[in-house]
């Protein structure tokens, strides 16, 4: 069992209602006071859960200046007034940022029983496939 600390838990807790926030935020046609919350409880429950230092080296490293500025540019387009907009560029930026987690995920899917099934039907899985090949290609 892996245990935690306090300030992950926290972290782990804010992060779920960033999420929360998130979703139901699009969910009522781009609320921006909604995405606006789930934002910044998202970023930091990440703070929260890795720490400050890591979570500022995650961002900020060479190789994922464009995608931290997609990402945050996001944030602040949201913050500003224009949900949409925003948060087409925020999952452009979580996209290109968490690239290289999917094929991680995607492995840990296969293994569950129900989801690992429907992962394995072969249009599903070849167009997975095809998404883990390109992400460890660039």
């Amino acid at each position: 069992m892996i245990s935690l600390t306090d300030s992950q838990k926290i972290g782990m807790g804010l992060t779920g209602f960033g999420v929360f926030f998130l979703i139901f935020g699009m969910l009522l046609f781009f609320d921006k006071a909604l995405l606006a919350i789930g934002n910044v409880l998202f970023v930091a429950g990440l703070a929260f859960v890795i720490g400050l230092e890591r979570t500022f080296r995650f961002f900020f490293q060479k190789h994922k200046v464009k995608a931290t500025g997609f990402f945050l540019g996001g944030v602040f387009v949201v913050l500003v007034g224009w949900p949409l907009i925003g948060m087409v560029l925020e999952i452009y930026g979580f996209f290109l940022l968490f690239r290289g987690f999917f094929p991680v995920v995607v492995g840990f899917i296969r293994r569950i029983p129900v989801l690992g099934s429907l992962l394995n039907l072969p249009g599903i899985s070849s167009m997975v496939d095809k998404v883990g090949e390109s992400n460890n290609m660039v």
